[in-house]
């Protein structure tokens, strides 16, 4: 076949110049249109975002599909609930556009990208083409130690959510998803089992995580950081499971010993009132500063302000912070889970075991103290993460490997016909 691939790729979220789902959506079809011929299927109200950065940076190989439902159906989407249900009847008239899509122009490949949620289904697998799912995160679960440490609102919230995804993996379609998909990509380990226990057959886990060639430039730029004080840097939405407790916690420890320290917080959310109170019984009230939701580049030139990122989630299926910061060459603390837990190693920051809470606190203080005395070791790590973004979580080199992905579904090499997709994954996967 000597023609580009057809590809249709689903990306409900999709937007340019956006960090998390939409960035996830807008970027895939970036890298595939590098490659093959692209059409995308997403929601009309992106389209005038989409539009303006095509004005800039054209992709004349790819065709947009805009759609919503009806405007009647839009109430939905006013409660967490309701936007599960949008988003499914979405995807359920998704299916039938898609189908006529493949009648009239013959399709080589679906592709599902967002949502990045692998207990919502998908319809594109009844297609009579293969389809690839992912990457999809939400595996990933509190350890139960930290429960404890949780008011009223987390711990409904950890209970519910649980409820709700083991219900969620009964649902037919979710289960039709897994079993038809060609080839499933997972954001990390603990999703990767709950794909398999689904009945996906070829899995491999597949990040989410990454910066644009130019972004990797960017935060390449930012200098490293000798003068004082010593800041440790968090950001993220102020929710109970992004672990910022825990967080101020061990700060207040490190800080008792070097009081000249800072503590800086990026980010808003539901428990942004209880975190001000605890940081002022903790006595940080000086010492931390709660920079509230702020744009993208201020975040990033507040990170060029702070030594260290202390990224404390109990679970993150991505977590692209830490990617971010590794690039701008800043050390990362986090716990050993989940999305965090693939992108840092012992060479470029510090992984914490999560046991329970007071461990937790302990391991953190104690590790924020071991780069702070140790000005030579923070360079070291700093380095090593740059090169590590730059080799391991690079749009670009992302885009390849999906490339690579595809082409092997379509077209399996010589005396591989009957070759196992999770094979194919692998082998790309291991030229990373």
């Amino acid at each position: 076949m000597g023609r580009p691939l057809r590809i249709l790729i689903s990306a409900y979220a999709c937007e340019p110049g956006k960090g998390s789902e939409p960035g996830v959506g807008w970027n895939h079809v970036k890298q595939a249109a590098r490659f093959h011929d692209v059409w995308v299927m997403t929601r009309s109200n992106n389209r005038a975002r989409i539009e303006n950065a095509l004005e800039a940076e054209p992709m004349s190989n790819v065709r947009w599909i805009y759609f919503d439902l009806p405007r009647w159906a839009s109430f939905w989407k006013r409660g967490q609930r309701g936007v599960r249900l949008y988003y499914s009847s979405w995807q359920f008239v998704a299916y039938w556009k898609a189908r006529k899509l493949h009648r009239d122009v013959r399709l080589d490949l679906a592709h599902h990208v967002t949502f990045v949620s692998y207990w919502l289904p998908t319809f594109l697998p009844l297609l009579p083409i293969p389809f690839v799912w992912g990457p999809v995160g939400g595996g990933e679960s509190t350890p139960h130690g930290f429960w404890s440490s949780f008011g009223i609102r987390g711990l409904l919230y950890e209970s519910m959510r649980g409820s709700a995804r083991k219900l969620a993996e009964l649902n037919p379609f979710v289960r039709l998803t897994a079993r038809r998909a060609s080839v499933a990509l997972a954001t990390t380990d603990e999703t990767e089992q709950r794909l398999r226990a689904l009945g996906c057959r070829n899995v491999a886990v597949f990040t989410q995580a990454n910066l644009p060639a130019d972004e990797i430039h960017q935060f390449a730029e930012i200098s490293p950081r000798r003068e004082p004080p010593f800041r440790v840097l968090s950001i993220g939405r102020l929710l109970h499971w992004k672990g910022f407790e825990l967080g101020l916690q061990a700060f207040a420890r490190f800080h008792a010993r070097f009081p000249e320290s800072e503590y800086w917080l990026i980010g808003d959310g539901a428990e942004r009132k209880r975190l001000e109170r605890l940081a002022m019984k903790l006595g940080l009230s000086r010492a931390t500063i709660f920079w509230g939701a702020i744009s993208r580049e201020q975040a990033i030139a507040t990170m060029s302000q702070c030594d260290i990122l202390l990224f404390p989630s109990l679970h993150d299926s991505g977590g692209c912070v830490s990617v971010e910061a590794m690039a701008a060459g800043r050390p990362v603390i986090c716990f050993d889970l989940g999305g965090p837990a693939l992108q840092v190693t012992e060479a470029t920051g510090v992984k914490i075991p999560a046991i329970n809470a007071e461990q937790a606190v302990t391991d953190l203080a104690s590790a924020i103290e071991q780069l702070a005395v140790d000005p030579a070791r923070r360079a070291k790590l700093g380095e090593a993460g740059r090169l590590r973004v730059d080799q391991e979580f690079n749009w670009e080199r992302r885009g390849e490997q999906l490339s690579q992905v595809y082409i092997r579904l379509v077209i399996p090499p010589k005396g591989m016909a009957h070759m196992d997709h999770s094979e194919t994954v692998t082998a790309t996967r291991q030229e990373s």
